[in-house]
């Protein structure tokens, strides 16, 4: 997929893997939409690409606001690649993870469970039908190719730890939809594909612990190489997807082999 005088999109922006996939999308020629809810962030990285790519706030629990993300892209030239990296807020009153009943015989709220799947699957899925139905606009490019779209799964989509059965259920959800959409989008020449990352030191860490804290905790875990994935590992994997025409209807693990 060629992005020269193209546009992208990708929601989570100005996050650990979104800002390293819009410095690659970037890199490959495209004016990137960065759409997030971190003001800040998201208004200095489109100030240090300096190529037209701007930062847009976006509610990703809102159509609307996804919508407009959407057309801004658009604006900016022909949508080839939406990537999906975004996280979302806790359900209200929700303390971390949660086991389905915990130790003292309680079931975790039905809301908390429906809101995870919500941030997580429920959101992909509007970001990637609306950019579907941008990219199915454009003109397409060779062999038939209008544009691609990644999602982001998780290794707790294939084996979820005790507490995650929301974030497993959401992000199994991601895995299961991405060969049926790519059937579905693929008589308009649109790609979709997902990614299924494992431990990675995105700033999810920042405000708890050190970077060296974090790998000190985390690496052992990761068979090879043992240390947490770089969310540019992530952002490479990603721009390659992009580029390969081939690549459809899968989830790649990106894990240094962990399991659990």
């Amino acid at each position: 997929m060629d992005l020269t005088n193209a546009s992208a999109l990708v929601t989570g922006g100005a996050g650990g893997f979104g800002q390293a996939t819009v410095r690659r999308l970037a890199q490959a020629g495209a004016k990137v939409v960065i759409a997030d809810i971190h003001d800040e962030r998201g208004q200095a990285l489109a100030k240090e690409l300096g190529n037209g790519s701007v930062y847009v706030r976006t509610d990703i629990m809102d159509e609307n606001s996804i919508a407009n993300a959407v057309q801004t892209a658009v604006g900016l030239g022909p949508l080839r690649a939406a990537v999906v990296v975004h996280g979302g807020p806790p359900a209200p009153g929700a303390t971390g993870a949660a086991r389905t009943v915990n130790r003292e015989g309680q079931r975790i709220p039905l809301a908390h469970f429906a809101h995870t799947v919500n941030v997580y699957l429920v959101t992909a899925f509007a970001v990637t039908s609306q950019a579907a139905e941008a990219m199915a606009k454009n003109e397409p490019l060779d062999s038939n190719q209008r544009g691609v779209i990644i999602n982001t799964a998780s290794i707790a989509g294939f084996e979820g730890q005790p507490g995650q059965s929301g974030y497993s259920a959401a992000k199994g959800g991601i895995i299961g939809m991405t060969l049926t959409v790519a059937r579905d989008l693929a008589p308009l020449g649109i790609r979709v594909m997902a990614i299924a990352p494992g431990t990675f030191l995105t700033l999810a860490y920042s405000g708890r612990m050190t970077d060296e804290q974090a790998q000190a905790h985390w690496g052992p875990s990761v068979p090879n190489p043992k240390r947490m994935g770089d969310p540019d590992e992530y952002a490479r994997l990603a721009a390659h997807i992009v580029d390969n025409d081939f690549l459809n209807g899968t989830t790649f693990r990106l894990d240094g082999a962990q399991r659990f």
